[in-house]
């Protein structure tokens, strides 16, 4: 599974043991592979410094999640590939150990082998710096995912405008890449040569009808140039001063005439449009998709280092100072097993908060204060991780 609950119990003898408990109990049942979750020691500030920062960091962790799915999704557009490929393209950089830090990882192996970024978020500094110096980044990524996805989605939406133009039924599709100079009568004071679309259970009928549909029609100028599953599209030379009369004429016999006039110039500009917007396209792609995955890593290194702050903030403010509590990460091995999962916390941990614990039995039991709904609020302190980003 894909889904990681990141917990934190008193470091005590009592919950060292507690938790010993646990691991026992979920490795033999097969519910949960757990890992310790390093923490360092932060600068704590006050009590009351930790309740704003418990605020600002819940809605800094729902922002940072929000972005690296958009991020994902960007990549899974702009690779306009299955989201397998993409799965491939989401890695995380470094994390694991020193020597590896220049490395590629994948997103499960960076959460289970996390380690605080020293270099790049001070742990000595104080905590409302770190979390500053995380909100700050994660909005500058924002900010250049708008301007660079905004720039590359213009100029895709209006190359699939053009390739749909040159999909469509012989009604509504451009004509640019189907008709040639040679089959129109050009530059003539007299004689105009139009296009007509005729259903495919009409192709006789046209060539016995066409030249009598109107005066002055040029005998044996009828031409088809191009089909599709519904009819052909025919030319057919005349007079110009009949045009409006043979029209009426051509859609009584169900013969529509197509509104074309051959224009060299602006059949070249739009060739031309086309391999500029197919070029433009495939030298915006390499760079986009590079700052993507670049900024992806960036963006989810941030959440995780979010994460790893809210346990420490949630803990010190739930189980006091001195600061001492161990945090655990517990990959669930199967959705089936979550219930179980649950209740093995519960028990193990329900001597932190009886009430809690009971409101997990009792959903209609009311925590005094407490502003979580009570499916979030668990005797010990819990974070959920879903890396399922794509879902």
């Amino acid at each position: 599974m894909s889904e990681f609950w990141l917990i934190s119990a008193p470091g005590d003898k009592e919950n060292l043991q507690a938790l010993e408990r646990m691991n026992n109990v979920t490795s033999k049942s097969n519910l949960s592979h757990n890992t310790k979750f390093a923490i360092p020691d932060f600068k704590v500030g006050t009590l009351d410094s930790l309740v704003g920062l418990s605020d600002e960091l819940g809605k800094l962790d729902t922002f940072a999640e929000s972005l690296i799915k958009r991020m994902a999704q960007s990549v899974v557009e702009v690779m306009e590939d299955s989201k397998g490929k993409a799965h491939e393209t989401l890695l995380a950089n470094g994390g694991l150990k020193e020597k590896m830090k220049c490395l590629k990882i994948d997103l499960t192996s960076f959460v289970t082998h996390f380690e605080w970024d020293m270099a790049k978020y001070p742990a000595k500094q104080p905590l409302v710096s770190v979390v500053d110096t995380l909100a700050k980044q994660l909005a500058q990524i924002e900010t250049d995912l708008k301007s660079r996805t905004a720039a590359y989605s213009v100029l895709k939406a209006n190359l699939e405008n053009l390739e749909k133009r040159s999909t469509g039924n012989l009604f509504t599709r451009t004509l640019s890449d189907i008709v040639s100079k040679e089959d129109f009568v050009l530059d003539s004071e007299y004689l105009i040569t139009l296009l007509v679309i005729v259903p495919k259970s009409s192709f006789a009928q046209w060539q016995k009808t066409y030249e009598s549909l109107s005066d002055m029609v040029v005998p044996r100028s009828t031409k088809l140039i191009a089909e599709d599953n519904e009819g052909g599209l025919f030319t057919v030379t005349l007079f110009q001063k009949v045009i409006e009369d043979f029209k009426v004429k051509a859609k009584e016999n169900k013969f529509i005439v197509r509104e074309f006039y051959y224009d060299e110039k602006e059949i070249k500009r739009e060739r031309e449009e086309m391999t500029r917007l197919l070029s433009d396209k495939k030298q915006q792609y390499g760079p986009l998709l590079r700052w993507l995955k670049v900024n992806f890593s960036e963006a989810f290194i941030a959440w995780i280092h979010i994460k790893a702050l809210r346990v420490f903030v949630e803990s010190v403010l739930r189980y006091g100072l001195p600061v001492n509590f161990q945090a655990v990460l517990l990959q669930p091995h199967k959705k089936s097993a979550t219930k179980r999962l649950r209740e093995v916390l519960n028990s193990v941990f329900r001597h932190l908060d009886e009430v809690a614990a009971a409101s997990i039995l009792d959903a209609s039991v009311e925590i005094p204060g407490l502003q979580l709904s009570n499916q979030d609020y668990f005797p010990y302190v819990y974070f959920h991780i879903d890396l399922s980003l794509l879902d």
